[in-house]
C-alpha cells in the first residue's frame, strides 16, 4: 500500500512538472468522454420528451384509416413517386359501422373519437382578436385527446344530434378576446372563415397545452397563437357540406387492454366490410404504443451510433496518452536508472508509469464529465428540454477512462521497467 501511494505521488509530481503537456494529452480524453455523455444524455432526453408528448396524446389510442390498397407509382428515371386515390363517400367509414364495432368490442373501448376541420379563421371584437381553427368533434374527442376543461363543459351527444351552434374555446382565446375578469360562458363569438361569418355560443373553456417541440421550433406569441375552437362535428359538416362519413377515426382502448392486439382486431373488423364490397380501399390501423416504441428505438439507435463515432476520439486520446508516456520514459531514462541502482524493482518502475498513465486518463475523464454536465445544463436552459445525466453512463465513463490509461500506458511502462540500469545511467 505504501509503495502504491508513493507511485501515485511520483505520478502526480511528474504531471505537475509538465502541466501544459499533460493538459494537451488529456484533450482527446476530455473531448471523447464529454461527447459520449452529452450525446447519450441528449438522446435519452429526446426519447423521454417524445414519449411524454405521445403519452399526452393518448398512449392507448389507435388510429383507424381508410387507405388505398392499389397505390400507383410513377417514375421519371430518377425519382419514384407514389400516388393514392382519394376515397369517395361510399368508401368511408360510416356511423353504422361504428355502431356495430362498439356493440362487439364495447368492453374494450373507452372512446371513439371523430373530427372534421372547418377551416382557419379569426374571431374579432373591436381591437381584440384571436386566431382559431374551427374543428368539429364528438364528445369522445375529449377523452381521446386528454383535453382538460377548466370552465363550463365539453360537447355532449345532444349538441351533436341537434347540430347546435355551441363552442368550446381555449383559455388563450378567452385571454385575447375578453377583458380580465369577464365571464366567457354564454357569450357569443363570431368567426370569419373563408369570407363567411359563423356565430357560436361559448359553453366551455379548455386548458391549452402546446407541445414542447412546437413551442421550440415554431415560437408564436400568445396574442397570435392559433388554437382549436371545438364545435359539434355535425355542425361543421352542415356548414361545409362535407360527407357524413369518416376517412379516419381514433379509438381509445380501456386501461389494461393490449392495444397492439386490439389494433389488429379493429383492422380485421372493418376490413370485413371492405374485403367483401370494396376492391380498391381497405382499413389500416396503428396504435400509439407501436409508434412510441418505433420512435424510441430509432432515437436510441441513432444515439448509440453517434456515441460510438464520438468514442473514436477516446481511441485517439489513448494514442496521445501512449505517445506522451513514451516521451516521458525517454526523458526520464537516467531517473529510472538511478531508481534501479538504489534497489528499485521492475514492478515498481512499471507501476509508477502505469499509475501516471491512469491518473492522466482519469483526470481527463473527470474534466470531460464536468464539460458534459455544463453542456447539458446550457442545452436545457436554451432549448427548454430537460436533461438528466444517467449516473450509470458517468460510472462507465470513469471506468473506461481508467481502462484507456491502463491499455495505452502499459507498453510505455513495460518499456521503462525493462531498461538495464547501466544503460539507463549512461543515457544522456
Amino acid at each position: 500500500m505504501v509503495v502504491l501511494f508513493e507511485n501515485i505521488l511520483l505520478a502526480l509530481e511528474g504531471l505537475r512538472s509538465n502541466k501544459m503537456r499533460a493538459l494537451l494529452t488529456m484533450l482527446g480524453i476530455i473531448i471523447g468522454i464529454s461527447s459520449v455523455i452529452g450525446i447519450v444524455t441528449v438522446g435519452d432526453s429526446l426519447s423521454a420528451s417524445v414519449s411524454s408528448n405521445m403519452q399526452s396524446l393518448g398512449a392507448t389510442n389507435i388510429m383507424v384509416m381508410v387507405t388505398d390498397k392499389q397505390q400507383e407509382s410513377v417514375s421519371d428515371g430518377m425519382v419514384t413517386m407514389t400516388y393514392s386515390a382519394s376515397p369517395q363517400e361510399s368508401d368511408l367509414i360510416t356511423d353504422e359501422m361504428l355502431k356495430r364495432f362498439k356493440e362487439m368490442y364495447g368492453d374494450e373501448i373507452l372512446a371513439i373519437s371523430v373530427s372534421s376541420g372547418g377551416g382557419q379563421g379569426k374571431a374579432q371584437d373591436g381591437r381584440r382578436y384571436a386566431n382559431v381553427s374551427e374543428t368539429g368533434v364528438n364528445p369522445d374527442y375529449r377523452l381521446a385527446n386528454n383535453i382538460t376543461i377548466s370552465r363550463g363543459r365539453f360537447l355532449r351527444d345532444e349538441d351533436v344530434l341537434s347540430k347546435r351552434n355551441v363552442a368550446v374555446v381555449s383559455d388563450k382565446f378567452v385571454k385575447n378576446m375578453f377583458p380580465s375578469g369577464t365571464e366567457p360562458l354564454g357569450k357569443e363569438v363570431k368567426l370569419a372563415i373563408r369570407n363567411t361569418f359563423h356565430t357560436f355560443t361559448i359553453i366551455g373553456v379548455y386548458k391549452y397545452e402546446q407541445q414542447a417541440f412546437a413551442a421550440q421550433f415554431n415560437p408564436v406569441s400568445d396574442k397570435d397563437l392559433r388554437t382549436d375552437l371545438y364545435i359539434p362535428i355535425t355542425t361543421v359538416k352542415a356548414l361545409t357540406s362535407a360527407s357524413p362519413n369518416y376517412r379516419s377515426i381514433t379509438v381509445t382502448a380501456e386501461t389494461g387492454v393490449d392495444t397492439i392486439k386490439f389494433a389488429e382486431n379493429t383492422r380485421d373488423f372493418f376490413n370485413k366490410y371492405y374485403y367483401a364490397n370494396n376492391p380498391r380501399f381497405e382499413v389500416d390501423t396503428m396504435s400509439m404504443e407501436t409508434i412510441m416504441s418505433t420512435v424510441t428505438t430509432m432515437l436510441g439507435t441513432i444515439s448509440i451510433a453517434v456515441a460510438v463515432i464520438a468514442g473514436i476520439s477516446l481511441v485517439v486520446g489513448g494514442i496521445g496518452v501512449m505517445n506522451i508516456m513514451l516521451v516521458s520514459v525517454t526523458e526520464r531514462t537516467r531517473e529510472i536508472g538511478i531508481r534501479m541502482a538504489v534497489g528499485g524493482r521492475k514492478r515498481d518502475i512499471l507501476f509508477q508509469f502505469l499509475a501516471e498513465s491512469v491518473i492522466l486518463s482519469l483526470m481527463g475523464g473527470l474534466l470531460g464529465i464536468g464539460m458534459a454536465f455544463l453542456a447539458c445544463r446550457l442545452l436545457s436552459m436554451m432549448a427548454g428540454i430537460p436533461t438528466a445525466i444517467n449516473p450509470l453512463i458517468v460510472t462507465i465513463s470513469v471506468l473506461f477512462a481508467a481502462a484507456v490509461g491502463v491499455i495505452f500506458g502499459y507498453y510505455p511502462a513495460l518499456k521503462a521497467a525493462r531498461l538495464y540500469p547501466i544503460d539507463a545511467l549512461r543515457y544522456e
